[in-house]
C-alpha cells in the first residue's frame, strides 16, 4: 500500500480508512477513527484473550516490538522508550521526577494544551520558579521568544511540539540546538506532530506522545522517550512489580529499578490499547513520516488560500514553511462559530471547535495523508451554505 493509491483508490481506502465511507473526516488534531487494520489487531488479540491468560498471546513480543516501533520513528535507542500511556501521564512523570531544586526555574507557554501546562504549574509548590513565554500571537512560538526567557537559573523547557489551535509548528533542529548549548533540558509534548511530521529524538531530551491523534492508535497508548544520560537522574515517581526488580514477584529490602526507560512502566500494561498501537505504527512507517508531512503540507497549501477566498481568517496563514503543520484554524467576525460547526457535524463533516482564553472560538481543520482533495472541497464548499 502507498500514498498515490490509498488517495487514487476508494475501494481501498474505504477498506483501510473505514470512516471514509460516511464522514469527510477532518478532526485528526483531535480524536482519530481507527483504521481498519487497527480494529483488526485489537479484534483478533481479544478473542485469543479469551482462551487463556489474556497475556501469554503477546508477551513475548508485543513490548518490545512497540518500543522498537517508537524508536525508529523518532530516531531514538529503543531502551529509551517507555509505554506509559496518555501524553498527560508521560509528562506529569517528566515534571515530579525531573532534578529541580528551590530558586530554580523551568519555562513553558501558558496557553499550551493543560496536558503541558499543570504538571509544571505543579512545581511552585516546591519552590520551583513557573515562567511564562509570552507571544503576540495565540501559539506562535519563534525560538528567539524562549530564548529570551531563560537565564542561568533555567533547567527545563516544556513546549508543545505544536500548537493544538494555531498550527504553529516549533523549529526543532534551532530549539534544540540552542537548549542543549545552554545546558537546559527540553522537555516536548510531541502529540500533534509525531506520526506526520519528523520530531526526532535527537533534538529533545524528552518526548510524550498518545496515539489517538496523528498516529492513528487508540486512545491512552502512548509513550515517553527520556534520553539514556537522563535515567539515572529522572527519579521514577510510581513504584510497582514492573518497574522495581522483584525475582519470582518477592519484594526486596532495597529498591533497584529496571534497566533503561522500562524503569518508567510501573506496571500491567494496557495490552489491547498497545495491540492497536503497534499496528498503528507499522501503518505510519510503511507510509512514511516524511511522505506524510508532504502531502498534510500539500493539503494546507491549497486549504489556506481556499479559505481565504472565502473571507476566514486563517491562524498562522503566513507561518514559513519551517513553522507549518496539518492544523489550519479559522474564524470570522460575525459568524456564529459553534453552530456553523454543528451545522457541518449533522452533514458528516467533521471538524473541531475550539476556544481561546479570550473565547475566541474557532474551526480547526486537521486532515491526515488519506483524506482525499474531494473531502477537502466539499467542506470549504459547505462553509458557503447559510
Amino acid at each position: 500500500m502507498n500514498l498515490h493509491d490509498l488517495l487514487h483508490d476508494p475501494a481501498l481506502r474505504q477498506h483501510e480508512f473505514p470512516v471514509c465511507r460516511n464522514r469527510v473526516f477532518l478532526a485528526h488534531a483531535a480524536v482519530c477513527p481507527l483504521p481498519h487494520r487497527v480494529a483488526e489487531a485489537v479484534t483478533q488479540y481479544a478473542l485469543q484473550a479469551t482462551l487463556d491468560d489474556q497475556e501469554l498471546p503477546v508477551r513475548q513480543t508485543l513490548y518490545s516490538d512497540t518500543r522498537e516501533r517508537v524508536a525508529r520513528l523518532i530516531g531514538a535507542q529503543t531502551d529509551e522508550i517507555a509505554l506509559v500511556g496518555p501524553t498527560s501521564l508521560a509528562l506529569s512523570y517528566v515534571a515530579a521526577g525531573f532534578p529541580l531544586r528551590k530558586g530554580d526555574n523551568v519555562l513553558i507557554y501558558f496557553d499550551d494544551y493543560p496536558s503541558n501546562v499543570y504538571p509544571w504549574m505543579a512545581l511552585a509548590q516546591r519552590g520551583v520558579e513557573v515562567r511564562l513565554i509570552p507571544t503576540r500571537e495565540l501559539g506562535r512560538l519563534r525560538t528567539v521568544d524562549v530564548l529570551g526567557q531563560v537565564d542561568e537559573n533555567t533547567r527545563l523547557v516544556a513546549l508543545a511540539s505544536c500548537h493544538f489551535i494555531s498550527g504553529w509548528r516549533l523549529d526543532l533542529p534551532a530549539l534544540g540546538t540552542a537548549l542543549r548549548q545552554r545546558r537546559i533540558a527540553f522537555c516536548l509534548d510531541g502529540i500533534q506532530t509525531v506520526g506526520a511530521f519528523p520530531t526526532a529524538a535527537e533534538h529533545a531530551d524528552f518526548i510524550a506522545a498518545d496515539s489517538h491523534k496523528w498516529l492513528l492508535g487508540p486512545c491512552g497508548a502512548g509513550f515517553l522517550f527520556v534520553r539514556k544520560s537522563w535515567h539515572e537522574a529522572l527519579r521514577p515517581v510510581v513504584h510497582g512489580w514492573n518497574n522495581v526488580r522483584c525475582p519470582d514477584f518477592i519484594a526486596r529490602e532495597e529498591i533497584t529499578y529496571r534497566a533503561g526507560a522500562q524503569r518508567y512502566e510501573v506496571g500491567s500494561h494496557g495490552v489491547l490499547g498497545l495491540c492497536g498501537f503497534r499496528a498503528a505504527l507499522d501503518l505510519i512507517l510503511d507510509i512514511g513520516v516524511d511522505t506524510i508531512a508532504a502531502e498534510l503540507l500539500r493539503k494546507r497549501n491549497w486549504l489556506v488560500p481556499a479559505l481565504q477566498a472565502q473571507g476566514w481568517n486563517v491562524l498562522g496563514a503566513d507561518a514559513p514553511p519551517a513553522h507549518q503543520s496539518g492544523i489550519i484554524a479559522i474564524h470570522r467576525p460575525g459568524t456564529d462559530m459553534p453552530a456553523l460547526h454543528a451545522r457541518l457535524q449533522e452533514a458528516g463533516i467533521v471538524l473541531s471547535l475550539r476556544t481561546d482564553r479570550q473565547r475566541q472560538h474557532y474551526l480547526r481543520f486537521s486532515p491526515h495523508f488519506y483524506t482525499p482533495d474531494e473531502d477537502l472541497h466539499r467542506a470549504v464548499e459547505a462553509l458557503k451554505t447559510p
